[in-house]
């Protein structure tokens, strides 16, 4: 599944980082979000960027959107479980971020709805999906789809597998001596 993936995006993949790296190097920020695995992979990868992920560099702005209980539970309590990631995507968001929006159907309300939110604000959006990508793969600038599994698992593993790769290129693209 995973050397099918990679040959099947490798130009976007390329295409990918390249984008990353040109909007940190700009200020901008990376946004990323999904549900329960996805939410987990959107922290992981967002940890990679601000910490550090294979050489040492300076910390890069990057926020999951999954993180904050707070905002999350007022958001779905006062309006909808829908409507969680795209609040935070207008409260936090500016023109030329980059928002990673993950979901293995490609189908999450809420995060289609945020990818929406993105559109409006001018932000960059990649889509983690599986399956051929479902309602995302119409709206995102660029799509990273698993398209040969609709098995939550195998997807999930293959996302983390181009987070990964993203963030080593981003870094020699950015920091390599």
């Amino acid at each position: 599944m995973k050397r099918t993936f990679l040959r099947e995006h490798l130009g976007t993949l390329a295409d990918v980082s390249a984008l990353v790296a040109e909007r940190f190097a700009a200020g901008s920020k990376v946004l990323l979000f999904g549900n329960g695995g996805s939410a987990a992979d959107a922290q992981h990868i967002a940890a990679e960027f601000v910490n550090r992920f294979m050489i040492e560099r300076p910390p890069l702005p990057a926020i999951a959107l999954t993180t904050d209980s707070s905002a999350l539970t007022s958001i779905a309590n006062d309006y909808s479980y829908n409507d969680v990631f795209a609040k935070q995507v207008q409260a936090l968001g500016t023109p030329g971020d980059v928002a990673i929006a993950i979901s293995t159907s490609g189908t999450s309300r809420n995060v289609v709805k945020a990818v929406t939110a993105c559109r409006k604000q001018r932000i960059y959006t990649i889509g983690f999906t599986g399956g051929g990508g479902g309602k995302l793969a119409t709206m995102v600038d660029h799509l990273l789809d698993v398209s040969g599994s609709r098995e939550t698992a195998r997807i999930q593993e293959t996302h983390i597998l181009a987070g990964h790769v993203i963030c080593q290129l981003v870094d020699e693209q950015l920091y390599a001596k």
